[in-house]
């Protein structure tokens, strides 16, 4: 942990009104994250989760993003927490200022992170339709004409935090893929349909007495919901691949997450929306492995199977879920 964010934590508690300085006992950093500072501040005998957005992420290429993005992500939060108050954390606060904020730490015993669920082996479908039943909710909440979207009117922060380092990096690295990647980025940047949390990773997601609390919602933004989707399902097929002996009950559990998140779909047809989320999960397959962020537990070999079939299905995208997976399982269905 360095100074700074010691300083910067005991700073944004009294700037918050939790406490003073003098009344910390204890900032401990807290890893994990690449684009922000987080620590656990204890004060008062309360703990509290502080998180700071940082210029630069930490990634070896270069990376950079607005810091402002914290006040879209607390935004975020707040709506979250008014539709699904199970499913999102307590908040106690914001300060433009320090870039920052407050939240409940979430910890305790019947909390586990849902990433280290899967990766463990545990393949609950159960948690991947809840996760799609909150996410849907709130998608729905905020595609009527009377969601104020004052707060997500931020293109340019997606723009820098997704677009730019997943679809377009990527297309730089796959000349031949380029234009089907770039107009997949084009008409990202051109929607605003509703509220895009832009990061919903199973890295994001604890799961509290089996109840999904979403978190690290900085990517915040008015956009297209197949994003939302197309990019947890994603973390799902990429662990079907690296673990072989699970990806029969991994892959279940995207077409469980659809079954789940399609009957919130009002704003349009949800065949209209499967295909797009079937025509973008390959390319984010493919921007996690040769992207500015790739995942970091594939294996060469599982890269290169991974690589494969996400350049098959962009060359020739899937227009419905099942097809998608039939072929990421390597099933020989047609699209």
């Amino acid at each position: 942990m360095t100074d700074t964010l010691q300083h910067r934590s005991c700073a944004l508690i009294e700037a918050l009104g939790l406490g003073r300085a003098s009344d910390v006992t204890a900032v401990t950093a807290m890893t994990g994250g690449v684009a922000s500072d987080i620590a656990r501040v204890d004060v008062g005998g309360q703990s509290y989760c502080v998180k700071f957005a940082l210029p630069q992420l930490r990634v070896a290429a270069d990376w950079f993003a607005p810091v402002h993005r914290s006040r879209a992500e607390y935004e975020w939060l707040r709506f979250a927490g008014h539709i699904a108050p199970e499913n999102a954390p307590r908040l106690f606060g914001h300060s433009d200022d320090l870039h920052g904020f407050a939240m409940e730490y979430i910890a305790g015993p019947q909390v586990r992170l849902w990433k280290t669920l899967l990766l463990s082996g545990d393949t609950d479908e159960g948690a991947a339709a809840r996760v799609a039943d909150v996410l849907g909710r709130i998608h729905a909440a905020a595609s009527g004409t009377r969601f104020d979207r004052a707060a997500f009117l931020n293109r340019d922060d997606f723009h820098a935090l997704r677009i730019e380092p997943y679809l377009l990096f990527t297309a730089g690295r796959h000349p031949d893929l380029a234009p089907a990647l770039c107009d997949l980025a084009a008409r990202l940047d051109a929607a605003a349909v509703t509220l895009v949390h832009g990061d919903v990773s199973p890295k994001n997601i604890q799961l509290r007495g089996g109840q999904p609390v979403l978190l690290d919602a900085e990517c915040a933004t008015m956009g297209d919901p197949s994003f939302d989707v197309a990019f947890c399902m994603t973390h799902l097929i990429l662990k079907a691949v690296h673990l072989p002996g699970r990806n029969v009950p991994l892959l279940a559990s995207v077409a469980a997450f659809w079954r789940a998140y399609a009957p919130h779909v009002t704003w349009e047809p949800a065949s209209e929306l499967e295909t797009r989320v079937a025509g973008l999960v390959p390319a984010l397959m493919l921007a996690r492995i040769d992207g500015k962020s790739p995942v970091e537990y594939l294996s060469e070999a599982a890269r290169a199977v991974v690589r494969a079939r996400s350049m098959a299905l962009i060359a020739a995208p899937a227009t419905r879920l099942d097809a998608l997976l039939d072929r990421v399982a390597d099933r020989g269905s047609a699209s």
